[in-house]
């Protein structure tokens, strides 16, 4: 079934004429104060019947006076927004940057009975059950954020390196000078500068955040003033890391 033909199913089948879908949509737009939001009938007329495609302000009014998911709506026309993440971890970009979180996080539902978790094994062999969850779920409880290590930015390579994923959690934006043993116990912060982001060990000197890269990076060491110039999102806890180039 066509995208319009799905939308006229939904208003019938809450009863709408044309008429109260576009009384409806006036409302939106006056709370919103855009009147982009307005479906007009003749619109609404061109997307059930001709195939028109719907812009995102009335797309959204539709899908609010319809009470429909708008990630579902979009899936009708091709545009899995749900799937944005992971399409995107495949383009790469030259700079570091934060980066949008999944909309839905895949997870294993059911474990071969053998599973031992004191073991190294093969995750993909047993999983029985794959499942998805809607991630706005768990915004409340985690108040991680996620970044991508630019292509350009060898700052912590080999240890990081470029086209990383990284996991940053900005409870813990409090740079760490001691209290590790070895470089893979040391604090890496994802850190905002005037003219982008940085991932890189860090130091606080004199009123300044000294930014240590990798000793087998390229990389020189960078000074800024603190917290003048630089602004710490918060340490990184986790990372997605390709070994071998796809």
């Amino acid at each position: 079934m066509d995208p319009g033909s799905r939308l006229r199913q939904a208003r019938e089948r809450l009863g709408l004429t044309f008429r109260d879908v576009e009384r409806a949509s006036y409302d939106i737009a006056c709370q919103r104060g855009r009147a982009d939001f307005i479906v007009h009938i003749s619109r609404l007329a061109d997307i059930e019947n001709r195939g028109v495609t719907p812009n995102l302000y009335k797309l959204y009014s539709l899908s609010v006076i319809y009470h429909l998911d708008p990630l579902e709506v979009c899936a009708w026309y091709d545009v899995p927004l749900s799937e944005h993440f992971l399409d995107g971890t495949g383009l790469g970009a030259p700079r570091t940057h934060l980066a949008a979180p999944p909309a839905t996080v895949r997870l294993p539902l059911r474990l071969d009975p053998g599973f031992d978790p004191r073991r190294t094994t093969y995750l993909s062999r047993m999983v029985e059950r794959w499942g998805h969850m809607e991630a706005a779920l768990l915004k409340e409880q985690s108040p991680y954020r996620y970044g991508y290590i630019g292509l350009e930015d060898h700052t912590m390579d080999p240890l990081v390196r470029p086209g990383t994923l990284v996991l940053i959690d900005p409870r813990l934006n409090q740079v760490r000078s001691f209290c590790w043993r070895n470089e893979f116990e040391r604090p890496v912060y994802f850190v905002e500068l005037r003219e982008g982001f940085r991932c890189s060990w860090c130091l606080r000197e004199n009123g300044r955040l000294i930014l240590q890269p990798h000793p087998l990076s390229p990389c020189a060491p960078e000074s800024h003033r603190f917290p003048g110039e630089a602004e710490v999102i918060g340490q990184v806890v986790g990372i997605a890391m390709r070994l071998a180039p796809s």
